[in-house]
């Protein structure tokens, strides 16, 4: 969890990559329970791994359901997004490609993140979203590519 004046950050994880069915569930379960307030947003951020685009059809159709609710996908992993901090991740076709390149950049990287790896980096990695997000996709980019730039621009 992360909070200060403006911002407060929930992280509902799954250890085990949990399929999007159950990502909407326990999110759908959160917001019931928590009582989201009308200036606050709920966003789902998942991988493409190997799910099915029905299944990710579920989580955009969720988040066009509310103004405050929003949904972004890194393909083909989120490793893809925090590879955009250090290059342009040109030429990354499958998630094992895209964890190699980014132990160029992170020795070691094993999901834990540190974050003080990234401090300054996170304008650069959002440039590099968007221009790889052209035209801008509607819901998620089915190719290699990332739109969780678009909830960190909302923090920058």
């Amino acid at each position: 969890m992360f909070n200060d004046d403006n911002i407060h950050i929930e992280f509902l994880i799954s250890k085990t990559g949990a399929p999007p069915k159950q990502v909407l569930t326990k999110m759908k379960q959160y917001l019931k329970n928590s009582k989201l307030r009308k200036d606050y947003e709920a966003w789902l951020i998942s991988d493409k791994d190997n799910w099915d685009e029905s299944e990710l059809a579920k989580l955009y159709q969720w988040s066009q359901t509310k103004e405050n609710y929003g949904f972004a996908l890194s393909n083909p992993s989120f490793e893809y997004w925090l590879l955009l901090h250090f290059e342009d991740g040109k030429k990354i076709c499958n998630q094992q490609k895209c964890k190699e390149r980014l132990k160029r950049y992170l020795p070691g990287y094993d999901k834990k993140i540190d974050p003080h790896k990234f401090n300054g980096k996170f304008h650069e990695a959002v440039r590099r979203a968007k221009e790889k997000d052209k035209p801008r996709c509607k819901d998620w980019p089915r190719s290699t590519g990332t739109t969780v730039y678009r909830i960190v621009e909302k923090f920058l």
